[in-house]
């Protein structure tokens, strides 16, 4: 979805890339991906992949979905309801939202 070749990497020590990648422990979650030297971990919707690459929000290192919620990319469950979800930006600088998604 978003015109790239991937290359997708089933590494025993993902836990290295991530903190390479200044993924924070507590948001690290079960996929990583690595796009124009941003980080993205876990279920992070294409939209805000999209808009952080579009912007580059400055002292932003990536963006991460803790956990699988219910209703996030991958994790949908058709009749139920999504729970409520924050993707959080994060960098040098600490972390902030980037955006809310759900009830």
């Amino acid at each position: 979805q978003l015109g790239r070749q991937v290359r997708v990497v089933d590494d025993p020590s993902r836990a290295a890339l991530q903190k390479r990648a200044g993924v924070p422990a507590d948001v690290s979650s079960c996929h990583t991906a690595i796009a124009d030297g941003m980080a993205f971990e876990g279920h992070v919707p294409i939209a805000d992949v999209k808009r952080a690459l579009a912007t580059r929000p400055e002292g932003v290192r990536g963006l991460a979905v803790g956990g699988m919620p219910l209703g996030s990319p991958g994790m949908e469950v058709p009749g139920v309801k999504a729970q409520a979800y924050d993707v959080v930006a994060f960098g040098p600088g600490g972390r902030r939202l980037f955006a809310r998604h759900g009830s």
